[in-house]
């Protein structure tokens, strides 16, 4: 019997590639069925990196990569952190994900991580279309890559809804930021926070199944 869980995340969330390797080896386990719910936290607003944000940023980031041990080079400081008044807008990689989710959802898992990747190992600049397409194409996902550059109706659409549906989990449930479980059960959901995705693999199996 499999538990159904939501995984609420922004794709330009440092603690989010924090906990991608739990939600990679996550989504691997039978007994789990995994949906991914972008929250568009950073999806539009209009930001634009600066010298204090970047910062701010990279103190964070090192953080992170002390509790899980996740890489932030130096590519990523230079080219993304370093490119001021670039954007810092996660709408571009929301799109895409949606894109391959009704394309090839059974990538997008994998995706995400790629996208990931993409901005904090190989420095790449993943607030830009171009950039984004290409790396869908290099994934072998042109069906999505067509999508994401013509952004039609439909995709816009379903973009939207999810993003809604994400947001209205996180207000019923109290979620305060992301990354952030939903476990969905008989007697109602519940919220696995953050902190449970950067411990022990099997202590969050337990906790998922627990209720």
């Amino acid at each position: 019997m499999q538990t159904s869980v939501t995984y609420l995340f922004d794709p330009l969330c440092g603690w989010c590639y924090g906990a991608s390797p739990v939600i990679q080896q996550l989504g691997q386990q039978a007994s789990v069925q995994l949906e991914l719910a972008p929250t568009g936290l950073f999806a539009g607003g209009g930001r634009s990196m600066d010298a204090a944000f970047a910062g701010y940023a990279w103190s964070n980031d090192q953080r992170i990569a002390k509790l899980t041990g996740q890489r932030f080079t130096e590519a990523y400081r230079q080219n993304v952190l370093g490119h001021l008044g670039s954007p810092f807008d996660s709408a571009t990689t929301t799109l895409a994900l949606t894109a391959v989710s009704l394309s090839e959802p059974q990538r997008e898992l994998e995706t995400l991580k790629a996208l990931q990747e993409a901005r904090y190992v190989q420095g790449l600049d993943t607030c830009d279309t171009t950039v984004v397409a290409q790396l869908l194409r290099d994934q072998g996902l042109a069906d999505a890559a067509e999508r994401l550059a013509a952004a039609d109706a439909e995709l816009l659409a379903a973009n939207a809804a999810r993003i809604h549906r994400a947001r209205g989990l996180m207000q019923t449930l109290g979620a305060q930021g992301v990354p952030v479980l939903v476990v969905h059960s008989a007697s109602g959901d519940r919220l696995l926070g953050g902190h449970a995705l950067y411990g022990d693999f099997e202590q969050l199996i337990g906790q998922i199944v627990a209720g």
